[in-house]
């Protein structure tokens, strides 16, 4: 077997699996390693590409600096990778899964369809306290790679269709409800998430912090009552 972080008979393919999914939209952006020692080494770069650009941006971070946090031969990075861009856009995509991933892990299917939605914001929000640098390089996305920022988007947008569809068919929801609605909501998520997930950190002992669990619960009342007086 080959000392290399991947065996030479390791052959690539388009990224694929939980969590390194490319979006159709967006391209393909890295190579599939076939091994599991491969596997771990490209979880090693996402992860350390992720700290890397949470902290320096896109045009500060260098590969050099992501392989050494990585603990991976610089020229390993070529295996997985074509470009540092390449590297962004996998990452890009692993995060849009991720919060796929927790969201649907936070969900059981007899939930009504109200309880889904608080369900799954209060598991994003969990996920993006813990990881902070996802708003960073969301953002910068849209400049480094705009067809991986409108992806993001547009796949959580029809995620919530979806559901808002469902519960609507379930006649838990109204009629009608569909795109606006999905994107109104998604944006609502998300600021939410800016404010009590990434800025709250008046205390990091967690005192004067809004529990993350009682936000979720304030917006999801939001939505089944909405501001009028009763």
């Amino acid at each position: 077997m080959s000392n290399s972080p991947m065996a030479a008979s390791d052959k690539h393919g388009p990224l694929s699996g939980p969590g390194k999914g490319p979006h159709p939209r967006a391209g393909s952006a890295a190579k599939t390693p076939r091994t599991e020692r491969g596997r771990r080494t490209l979880r090693k770069l996402l992860d350390a590409s992720a700290i890397e650009f949470g902290e320096k941006g896109f045009h500060e971070a260098s590969v050099s600096s992501i392989t050494r946090r990585a603990g991976v031969a610089l020229g390993s990075f070529y295996t997985y990778f074509d470009s540092k861009e390449a590297l962004f856009r996998a990452l890009v995509q692993d995060m849009s899964e991720n919060v796929r991933a927790s969201a649907r892990a936070a969900i059981a299917p007899d939930m009504p369809a109200i309880a889904i939605e608080r369900a799954a914001l209060a598991a994003f929000l969990r996920f993006a306290r813990e990881h902070k640098e996802i708003y960073r390089i969301i953002d910068e996305a849209e400049f480094v790679d705009p067809a991986s920022y409108r992806a993001h988007y547009e796949t959580v947008a029809e995620r919530i269709t979806a559901r808002l569809a469902a519960g609507s068919a379930r006649g838990e929801f109204r009629e009608g409800l569909g795109e606006i609605e999905a994107w109104a909501l998604m944006g609502m998520n998300v600021f939410v998430g800016l404010r009590f997930a990434v800025w709250d950190d008046r205390d990091e002992a967690g005192a004067g912090r809004r529990s993350l669990e009682d936000v979720a619960a304030t917006v999801n009342a939001l939505i089944a009552r909405g501001v009028m007086r009763d």
